[in-house]
């Protein structure tokens, strides 16, 4: 445990301020922005840490605000597939899709991301302040606050408890006795950040809450009872209970609320807390389907979402409850830290001299970095690495990162902070495997599995098809179906999402084998019945019994095998012969064509390679997208690796049945200059200005471009080209995030290091350490895609793995002479338990042990060329294909094998 108040303990692995940011009572803007985080994946906050006003906004991650769209496919959706392909194929711009009286379609819009209760500490009395500074421990999950006036140092703690579901907060006397006078409100949700002006808000209605004595504080709020929406009688509710040790404890009555929203008979009541010797918070979220009418809401007096959070709460309060009566803080930290600090500590990375000064705070980091604008900053990436796999734990667990994370101030966040699936989510869980995490897959299972029966309901309504998943470009959280789409995004047609989708769960067996996910309560394992089982109608009554009284899911069998196999049928079932490429690659059209002749391709079509169209068109329906491409071809061979590993009776059937496919799906094309082309389609023309990196999906997150040079080499120069004709909208973290993983997987780490820079010398950075979606924040959109991004940016420079391979620095960036990762997971069952390079010393060092339950071999590549290697100590003779710095490493389970290279 780090403890004490010695600096250099608490920031070893954390990071510290010396400022801090106020969220003023009225009119609150961004200013959240730069406050700390933590977390456990459902339950968490972000702290100002202003000294003197602080205050804690808290989060629930499936806080979702309704909207009065309609949650339904539209109807006329169906009919338009046939007159989408016609008129893509004769590429007429002038198509339209409409809705259902013929006019333009209209977007329509998900659910948003919503903060909880913004609770606020005012402590008195004020002073003549110095030394102050506030940190994030990452070990522990604990952000702090500590500061002297002329009443002696003061410290507040705080951590979110992934054993408790709680946010627990300590505020102690000072370091010379002087008690605690503080009053404890829940600020008015008109004065949050957009709180006033997003729509619909204003609809709802809410009351803030004292228990008696003033032993909670609480606010509960019902939604606006929109028509057909199921958060019509919904809403969410925040509790905060209070424990003071000594002094005393008051109920008061602050200025009353200005907000029309606030119906509670008390607008606004607070708890004032005098010569206390120390002060619990003990913080719990939820929400609820159930709060009765919104009509009735003013009325009632009583709801069951509060007594649940006022029991649970009471329940921690006593569970850790010393000898002497008072609650003991140290405990409950120890209880969850304990957990959390194995999670965190499973991967360690450093970059030689002064990546491990600790002595530099955040801004100073920053501007560090900000003074080298040509380089990664050695310090400033081993902090921001370390930042980032700290939040993506603290926001794991019940279900992938929101685009915020699991954090947000505002009512009105970029993009509804909901989970974008076609570049987003896929960056902010890249390195959740790689990383050698456990919390975060199950967590990314169970949100795709909320949202498969609207993948399914997708692929009927927009393409007929049974049996079969089209994962959408957005979700909620709650549900994901074709809603949001129009010529401009045309979402009801991208192809790709299943397969991408899917991609981290096929990683995750590649990297740890079978697995059992437990049954998460939020999995809506009932409606999944139809989808768990490989055969259309999925499991029998007596499978899915069974399955409920076993309580979990096996990974191969009951997710991937399942899946992956729907997610085939969809390619399967877009290919028509109708729609090909004769045997010289020229598109046709032949109504009534049953089968394919010996050397035609399918087309695929319609297509959407997001965001982008081909030069000279206006719209974004186009054919054979490469995406589309390269996503089913990795799709086809991940269910063909599943059928081969399960084994089930016929599987010979199915492999054939896949791999017949992958021969007629259609080739890549190349343009003149040699570039992967982002249409496979004789007939457009290349668009290199834009950010979106679709078209390298062979680079990654696919892996054809490590096998095949020619194809790597296509990528490198479609990439460039990318870099060099595409500026007028190259501010978005996510485009460079995409771009330095690519470069990564081609091998070129001084370009994935500068794919980083845009980001870290501008406006990327909050002082958190939480990052935009922008360089120049024209978006004002907190973004958690960059930060999560980086951490797989650097997993995939230094280790390239795949199954049965491992290559060791593949795109190690050219001064970066030494330094170390350990504990990385290989997709192939290895812990890379150490790996260490000295450049300098012409020396590589790397323990692997495998996981997997037999013996294996697996291909040892290093990048950088060797002249010597030894392994356990012995030289290792030298072969032909060695001397190309390959080695293969007959590994035993559970025995570290140490491999030294000379350079």
């Amino acid at each position: 445990m780090l403890r004490g108040s010695d600096n250099r303990i608490i920031y070893r692995k954390g990071c510290h301020v010396h400022t801090w940011t106020e969220i003023p009572l009225e009119n609150a803007g961004h200013e959240w922005r730069e406050g700390m985080v933590s977390g456990n994946g459902e339950n968490g906050y972000v702290t100002s840490g202003a000294p003197y006003s602080d205050t804690f906004i808290f989060q629930y991650m499936w806080n979702n605000f309704p909207s009065p769209d309609p949650r339904v496919i539209p109807d006329e959706l169906p009919s338009q597939l046939e007159e989408a392909r016609w008129n893509v194929f004769h590429r007429n711009d002038e198509w339209i899709i409409t809705d259902k009286d013929g006019k333009p379609r209209r977007r329509t819009f998900y659910y948003r991301y919503h903060p909880a209760h913004q609770l606020r500490l005012e402590l008195s009395p004020r002073g003549h302040l110095s030394d102050y500074v506030r940190w994030t421990n990452y070990e522990t999950a604990e952000t702090g606050v500590r500061y002297t006036d002329e009443h002696g140092e003061w410290q507040r703690t705080s951590f979110t408890s992934r054993v408790d579901n709680v946010s627990i907060t300590r505020i102690t006397a000072s370091s010379t006795g002087s008690r605690i006078q503080m009053i404890i409100s829940i600020d008015d949700i008109v004065s949050m950040s957009g709180g006033a002006t997003t729509p619909g808000v204003s609809e709802m209605q809410y009351k803030k809450l004292v228990g008696p004595d003033g032993d909670h504080i609480a606010l509960v709020a019902h939604y606006p009872s929109y028509p057909g929406s199921e958060l019509a009688n919904g809403g969410y509710a925040g509790l905060t209970r209070i424990i003071a040790v000594g002094g005393s404890k008051r109920i008061i009555r602050l200025k009353e609320s200005q907000d029309p929203m606030n119906v509670g008979a008390v607008h606004n009541p607070a708890v004032r807390i005098t010569d206390a010797e120390e002060v619990i918070l003990i913080t719990q979220a939820a929400r609820t389907f159930d709060m009765g009418r919104l009509e009735d809401f003013r009325q009632t007096s009583g709801y069951a979402i509060l007594d649940q959070l006022a029991g649970h709460t009471r329940e921690v309060a006593e569970r850790y409850r010393d000898e002497d009566g008072r609650f003991d803080y140290e405990a409950a930290l120890q209880a969850h830290a304990i957990v959390h600090a194995a999670e965190f500590g499973a991967v360690r990375f450093a970059l030689g001299e002064g990546s491990d000064d600790t002595s530099m705070d955040n801004l100073t980091l920053l501007q560090a970095q900000k003074a080298e604008p040509t380089r990664v900053h050695p310090a400033f990436i081993r902090k921001v690495y370390e930042q980032a796999r700290y939040a993506f734990i603290c926001c794991s667990g019940s279900s992938a990162p929101r685009l915020y994370g699991m954090w947000t101030g505002e009512w009105n966040p970029g993009w509804r902070s909901i989970y974008t699936l076609d570049a987003n989510v896929n960056l902010q869980v890249a390195a959740m495997n790689t990383g050698h995490m456990t919390f975060a897959q199950p967590g990314y299972i169970n949100f795709i599995l909320r949202n498969v029966p609207d993948f399914a309901h997708n692929a009927r309504m927009a393409y007929g098809m049974h049996d079969a998943l089209q994962v959408s470009v957005n979700s909620d959280g709650d549900r994901a179906m074709h809603v949001e789409y129009d010529n401009d995004y045309p979402f009801e047609y991208w192809n790709a999402g299943a397969s991408w989708c899917l991609l981290p769960i096929f990683e995750y067996w590649q990297c740890y084998g079978n697995q059992r996910i437990p049954i998460h309560e939020n999995m809506r394992i009932h409606d999944l019945q139809p989808y768990l089982g490989v055969q259309d109608g999925g499991l029998s009554d007596a499978e899915y019994r069974e399955l409920l009284e076993r309580g979990y899911l096996d990974l191969e069998r009951d997710i991937l095998l399942p899946l992956l196999t729907k997610q085939a049928n969809f390619w399967e079932q877009i290919c028509t012969p109708e729609y090909y490429t004769d045997v010289e690659g020229h598109a046709r059209h032949e109504p009534g064509k049953k089968q394919l002749n010996p050397g035609e391709r399918y087309i695929i079509l319609p297509a959407y390679s997001p965001e982008n169209h081909p030069a000279g068109c206006r719209s974004k329906l186009t054919a054979n997208a490469t995406m589309d491409i390269a996503a089913a071809r990795d799709g086809l061979a991940m269910v063909i690796a599943m059928e081969q590993a399960v084994k089930r009776e016929g599987y010979e059937a199915a492999v054939a049945r896949w791999e017949a496919l992958l021969q007629q799906l259609p080739r890549y094309l190349r343009d003149d200059d040699g570039a992967l082309r982002e249409w496979a389609m004789k007939e457009y023309r290349e668009n290199n200005d834009h950010r979106h990196l679709s078209h390298l999906y062979p680079a990654w997150p696919a892996y054809e471009a490590h096998e095949d040079a020619e194809l790597a080499a296509a990528c490198r120069k479609a990439l460039e080209n990318r870099n060099r004709f595409n500026t007028g909208d190259n501010t978005a973290g996510h485009g460079w995030i995409h771009k330095a993983l690519v470069a990564a997987r081609l091998k070129d780490g001084d370009e994935a290091m500068s794919c980083l820079l845009p980001m870290m010398v501008s406006e990327g950075f909050y002082s958190s350490l939480m990052t935009d979606h922008d360089t120049n924040r024209r978006m004002r959109s907190y973004c958690t895609d960059t930060l999560f991004g980086i951490a797989a940016v650097v997993n995939e420079a230094l280790v390239y793995s795949h199954t049965g391979v491992i290559e060791l620095l593949p795109a190690l960036p050219s001064y970066w002479r030494v330094g170390m990762i350990c504990g990385l997971m290989a997709r192939t069952r290895v812990e890379i338990r150490e790996l260490r390079w000295n450049l300098e010393q012409g020396l590589v060092e790397a323990t692997l042990r495998s996981i997997a339950p037999r013996p294996q071999t697996v291909r040892l590549e290093l990048a950088v060329p060797w002249q010597a290697a030894r392994k356990n100590g012995e030289a290792v003779g030298r072969t032909r294909q060695e001397s190309r710095g390959v080695l293969w490493l007959e590994l035993e389970p559970g025995v570290d094998v140490r491999v030294e290279f000379g350079l």
